[in-house]
């Protein structure tokens, strides 16, 4: 019996990008789109591409809101997606064989992403092998409100053509993206019982330039290699001093 694929996603204010993204995935067999109430046209956008399209009035993080979605999926297989990655044609092509032999429940993709227009092909932000692909049934996502994870049991495979990811396009973006992404990251310190500190904030901050940028060869990502290990330093630094500073 021929295997089906499910694609979910989850969607906040994506107009620019959506469109790109659901075109890369049109060959699926659904599509569901669960939204948290955006406003620039992007559920008009979904809309285009799949009748299954959810307006939840909440917001209960990234990992309870993707098991929304999942939930609301009906095929054999589930491919995970996030508003600003591409499934590329020779990736594409290989989940469709991937799934018709179900050797393994969980696949992984290596994903490329851009900064400021320019793909990262070094530093932290390479390899990336992100299990996005999945026997539905087999894996969930944590409940965690920020960098949610899949939950499975066994070790995925990784699958060899590219996922993109338009990761940041923007100072202003990546500038906000680390403001929230820091206060999270203070908050499960605290959750785990970790403590801050101006000293180990400049500590940490220093180790992960260092390993960004020279131990993991960010320098011959050129400007932009640069820029990402400058900004990985400030977010470990601003994550340690936000959890000093909590109540």
């Amino acid at each position: 019996m021929a295997q089906t694929l499910s694609v979910i996603l989850i969607t906040k204010n994506e107009a620019g990008l959506i469109r790109k993204t659901l075109e890369s995935v049109t060959w699926a067999d659904e599509i569901v789109v669960v939204d948290s109430g955006s406003t620039d046209g992007t559920v008009e956008i979904c809309r285009e591409f799949t009748s299954k399209v959810v307006v939840t009035p909440d917001w209960p993080g990234f990992g309870p809101q993707k098991n929304r979605a999942l939930d609301l999926a009906t095929g054999d297989w589930v491919l995970s997606l996030d508003a600003d990655e591409q499934i590329s044609v020779p990736l594409a092509t290989e989940i469709a064989a991937t799934i018709a032999l179900t050797v393994r429940d969980v696949y992984s993709v290596p994903r490329l992403s851009s900064f400021l227009g320019r793909p990262m092909r070094h530093g932290d932000w390479w390899p990336d092998e992100v299990p996005r692909l999945f026997r539905r049934g087999k894996a969930r996502f944590s409940d965690d409100p920020v960098h949610e994870r899949l939950v499975f049991e066994g070790t995925p495979v990784c699958l060899k053509a590219l996922m993109l990811h338009d990761s940041i396009r923007s100072l202003d973006q990546m500038f906000a993206k680390m403001n929230h992404y820091t206060s999270a990251g203070a908050e499960r310190m605290a959750r785990a019982g970790k403590k801050g500190g101006l000293g180990k904030a400049i500590t940490h901050g220093l180790w992960a330039f260092i390993r960004t940028y020279f131990l993991k060869a960010g320098f011959l990502d050129g400007r932009e290699g640069f820029i990402v290990a400058v900004s990985t330093a400030e977010s470990a630094y601003y994550r340690y001093l936000k959890r000093f500073y909590m109540p």
